[in-house]
């Protein structure tokens, strides 16, 4: 019996400790009251023209982003394009290697796989570089073309801060 009464007493103290609490909290977030000092403020800001101009500039950047994957793709079909040829190039030269073989002399045919695999390793090698290159130029354009979007963007908002 008294722990049923020590129980109710704890349920008397909480509830009226939130009711305390609640108003206060209710009030910090009540969304309607939230929304309406947001309104109020974003009243008080000159937005002339604004979203005319939000939606020219969210243009502007998209098309940016479409050329820049754009130059990005390009880039990769050349870089592939290159690779297709040098695979063909590299097949090409072992074939006429092959028939050229000297014939029985293990030697001979030994020196001649020795100065094609080294012919073959150095232009390997300029080839990597040469596709590096590729890519490499490929993605400076892509990300040049965001940069100036970029600066762009930025530039309009030092106007808009230097204007109030």
């Amino acid at each position: 019996m008294a722990t049923a009464k020590k129980a109710a007493a704890k349920k008397t103290t909480a509830s009226s400790s939130t009711k305390a609490a609640g108003p206060e909290a209710a009030d910090m977030l009540n969304p309607l009251k939230n929304l309406k000092a947001m309104t109020d403020r974003l009243q008080e800001l000159n937005l002339t023209g604004g979203a005319s101009k939000l939606l020219a500039n969210g243009q502007k950047d998209l098309q940016t982003l479409m050329q820049a994957n754009q130059k990005s793709y390009q880039g990769l079909q050349t870089v592939v394009q290159r690779q297709t040829e040098m695979i063909k190039n590299a097949i090409v030269e072992w074939q006429t290697a092959a028939k050229e073989m000297p014939g029985k002399d293990p030697k001979a045919n030994l020196a001649k796989l020795d100065e094609l695999g080294r012919q073959s390793f150095q232009r390997a090698i300029d080839d990597i570089k040469e596709l590096a290159n590729l890519a490499a130029k490929s993605q400076a354009d892509s990300f040049e073309l965001v940069r100036q979007r970029i600066q762009a963007n930025v530039d309009e908002v030092t106007k808009l801060l230097q204007r109030k």
